[in-house]
């Protein structure tokens, strides 16, 4: 179910987070809308492939809505896509026109028209080892509670 910003909780989305993540394209300001776009694949990457041949993997889903741009309220998650844009920035948003809960992530995510970047947060993310660790091991926990199968 869609809505209109201003209408959320009404609607069934539930009432948003006040801060709001986009990892992705560098070089954004204040102000400017982030645009759907087609998944960003990093040469190299092993899991970047396996979503280009249609294969989903552990820490990367299939992007299901290729015409919707994705905010969540994790910050690291957001890294995350920051960071396959090699060099990419993580931004602060706020989501513009239709909002709805993405059922494709494991973390609190929704798909939207656009988003309008309200701060960089961070520009030329590079995770870390540690913390791409960390990002697999509560990855891992949610697919399994997802699964029914607990922590």
């Amino acid at each position: 179910m869609g809505v209109v910003m201003g209408a959320i909780a009404s609607a069934g989305v539930g009432d948003l987070p006040e801060r709001l993540f986009h990892g992705g394209v560098a070089g954004l300001e204040a102000g400017q809308l982030i645009l759907p776009h087609e998944p960003k694949y990093l040469d190299g990457c092993p899991d970047c492939e396996a979503n280009r041949r249609g294969e989903a993997t552990a820490i990367s889903p299939l992007t299901q809505h290729q015409d919707r741009v994705y905010v969540c309220s994790d910050a690291l998650y957001a890294r995350h896509y920051a960071s396959k844009w090699v060099l990419g920035d993580l931004y602060r948003v706020r989501p513009v026109g239709l909002v709805e809960v993405s059922d494709e992530d494991r973390f609190a995510t929704w798909k939207c028209e656009a988003a309008e970047v309200v701060a960089v947060v961070e520009r030329a993310v590079r995770m870390t080892d540690a913390e791409r660790r960390r990002l697999f091991r509560r990855w891992t926990v949610a697919d399994r509670v997802a699964a029914g199968f607990g922590r």
